[in-house]
């Protein structure tokens, strides 16, 4: 067993590799505290693809907490969404360190152990793959680590507990090697980009001792690499291939419409196919995997030579122009909110919908269950790219996109208190060529004022692409799909008119230095305020008044004691008022009373009688009475319910009263008048002072 450990970042971290699954290839506990994350990294065969098959997973235990599972089955089932999304933490830096051509199946899997809340165990799991594939023999141009970097009440911190978090105005997981920047993921509360610049640079230059670490584990108990050299193909062969391709691909790679564009390269694939394999070609399946490489290589060939050269782009574009954009508001008659979206070829149609509090989603996690009162899907059927597929249930993709989106519109939504609705935005992808999570954070902002949510501010995110050649390097703006997959850089970035809300920047490179990033969100601050301005222009600020489908919610606080009052003995009480009033009644333990329902009168009505049920006696206030109770010494009057006091004798009236059934009888109502509440919480009332009070025209 081989263990490097240190102090990072106030605590201690560790690496150990020898101990545990000696027969994968790689192996690495990374330790934090009482958290504890194992990650294996195993190599099988050769796949005959023209793509890397790597599968990288993450894996919570319930047992890591000390938890059994829930459900029947008492097992982990499928991933949940937080795996799923650290999941593609861990995927999107580690699989471009791997060698071009390498097409060995590898699977990476990042089992929690042990989990504390005051060490997060994603970014852990992200130490541990790039650990675990630096250890092993498997070609991987690492090591990298992963941390968390948070500003807490103004300062940077990296890696702080749960609770800290929650007090965090910037909270991103940035990845990086020794000499760059290679991933971020992550949210603001519309902190300015110089700020968040400052944030990003910090943490990357805090995760080096984390680096340092793991070099000394491979110095002292890494495997040797295996060989692999990647296949070179014939050189007439790719001379002849590149020659009959270049000049077709110029021709088409400047269609400026997708579905165009992509029927002329599928006749150039077509042609391709026919002229190079014939009847009698030896190993076709390998000719072909080689043609379809040599394509990709001319076309994004092609496609930069044409950006770097000429400075325009494949739909005629300048570097920093964004696409036309148009916007409908209001197109669905009966969602609360809608929006539709349309920026060049890519469109979405985004519908906001708003919930009582039973319609919160409850996540059940390894620190326990919560509440999420805002959820964001993003939806992207074949169709939007012309394409027929079996529909299933939503991929990595779409959780990717829309928890980027979610966390974009997050930043500015009202707080639960003032606006006591469960938020559900929906986004229907109807056409993509590029940027399409961007189109959602636009119509999502959208919808949202449609629907009357008083958001702090407009959201607008952006899609950032670079291309780099030496020391060369364009920025551009609202990449096109085809842009994304021949540059080296997928930068999105969401906010307001005065920060960042989101970011997410994944890179093909070896890294981005400070002056790029800079630049490219400054460009991408321009490209958002050019948004902004026609998200404005469509709808200048949230609606006054929701719309007649949307639920009404009344909020009021009553005091916990009073609680059981309101639910009733069994919960008859509640029971009585949802039913008589067709509402929903909804209590928190902190004494929070949600009363939901379609009729404001009805509302009204159930809020006058929880009012009712949980108000208090006030000294000097007169309240008409039922008499529950005669004694010879006085009445027993109730006031408020379940509430009562005693009118003594004396307080019955001005004159000499000898039988108190002289004036009062069981069931009568009379106005009386709290003179006193003890500290026992007896109430002493009267008669007379009511009376004298209503003569003067007082109630005090």
């Amino acid at each position: 067993m081989v263990l490097v450990e240190r102090e990072i970042f106030g605590r201690k971290m560790s690496f150990e590799t020898g101990r545990i699954a000696k027969q994968a290839n790689g192996a690495v506990v990374v330790r934090s505290g009482d958290t504890v994350v194992l990650v294996t990294a195993c190599m099988g065969a050769e796949r005959e693809s023209d793509f890397l098959p790597l599968s990288i997973d993450y894996v919570e235990k319930t047992y890591a907490t000390g938890k059994i599972p829930g459900g029947f089955f008492k097992r982990e089932g499928r991933q949940s969404e937080h795996e799923t999304l650290t999941s593609r933490l861990m995927d999107r830096p580690c699989r471009p360190l791997f060698p071009k051509g390498f097409n060995r199946e590898v699977q990476v899997v990042a089992t929690v152990l042990s989990a504390s809340e005051a060490d997060d165990p994603d970014v852990l799991a992200l130490c541990g793959a790039s650990a675990a594939l630096s250890v092993s023999d498997i070609p991987f141009d690492g090591p990298i680590a992963g941390v968390r970097v948070n500003r807490i009440d103004g300062k940077l911190c990296i890696n702080p507990s749960l609770e800290e978090r929650q007090r965090a105005d910037i909270n991103f997981i940035l990845a990086g090697s020794k000499d760059a920047i290679v991933m971020v993921e992550g949210g603001a509360k519309e902190a300015p980009e110089a700020e968040v610049l400052d944030a990003l640079f910090y943490a990357h230059e805090q995760l080096q001792g984390i680096i340092e670490m793991q070099e000394e584990l491979v110095q002292k108990a890494g495997k040797a690499k295996i060989e692999f050299k990647k296949a070179e193909m014939d050189p007439t062969f790719v001379a002849d291939v590149k020659r009959f391709l270049e000049p077709r691909v110029a021709e088409a790679m400047v269609i400026k419409e997708k579905l165009a564009r992509r029927d002329a390269v599928n006749v150039i694939k077509a042609d391709l196919t026919a002229e190079f394999i014939k009847e009698d070609t030896e190993n076709p399946a390998k000719v072909a995997m080689n043609l379809e490489e040599l394509f990709e290589e001319v076309v994004y060939r092609t496609v930069r030579d044409m950006v770097f050269n000429t400075g325009k782009r494949i739909d005629g574009r300048d570097t920093k122009t964004v696409r036309p954009i148009t916007i409908d508001v209001g197109v669905l008659p009966r969602s609360h909110g809608s929006a539709l979206f349309t920026r060049g070829e890519t469109q979405g149609l985004v519908v906001a919908t708003l919930g009582v509090a039973q319609e919160a989603q409850v996540v059940d996690s390894l620190f326990g269950e919560e509440k999420n009162y805002f959820m964001l899907h993003y939806n992207f059927p074949p169709f939007s790219v012309g394409e027929v597929k079996t529909l299933r249930g939503p991929g990595r993709r779409e959780i990717g996109h829309g928890a980027l989106a979610e966390r974009a519109l997050r930043a500015v939504l009202p707080d639960q208190e003032k606006f006591p609705y469960v938020i559900r935005v929906v986004s229907e992808i109807c056409e993509s060529n590029g940027s399409s999570s961007m189109a959602t954070v636009c119509g999502g902002t959208l919808s949202l004022m449609d629907a009357g949510v008083p958001i702090k501010a407009p959201v607008a995110g952006v899609a950032m692409g670079l291309m780099k050649e030496g020391d060369r390097s364009i920025i551009l703006t609202d990449i096109l799909g085809d842009e994304d997959h021949l540059g080296d850089m997928d930068f999105k970035v969401c906010g307001t008119r005065q920060g960042v809300t989101a970011l997410q920047m994944d890179i093909k490179i070896s890294g981005l230095d400070k002056e790029i990033m800079t630049n490219a969100l400054a460009q991408a601050r321009e490209g958002r305020f050019h948004i902004l301005d026609k998200i404005e222009e469509a709808i200048s600020a949230p609606r006054n008044n929701l719309s007649k489908h949307a639920p009404r919610i009344v909020t009021m606080k009553v005091k916990v004691d009073k609680i059981r009052d309101v639910i009733g003995p069994g919960g008859k009480m509640i029971k009585s008022i949802s039913e008589s009033h067709q509402v929903k009644i909804d209590i928190e333990d902190d004494g929070t009373v949600t009363i939901s329902g379609s009729d404001a009168e009805q509302i009204q009505a159930a809020v006058n009688i929880i009012e009712s049920l949980t108000a208090e006696a006030e000294v000097g206030k007169i309240y008409n009475g039922m008499v529950k109770r005669v004694a010879d010494f006085g009445a027993f009057v109730e006031i408020l319910p379940g509430v009562d006091g005693l009118v003594h004798i004396s307080q019955l009236s001005d004159e000499r009263v000898n039988r108190v059934e002289d004036i009062l009888q069981e069931g009568d109502m009379v106005m009386v008048k709290v003179l006193e509440i003890d500290r026992q919480g007896k109430i002493r009332l009267s008669r007379k002072e009511a009376l004298a009070d209503l003569a003067n025209g007082s109630e005090e």
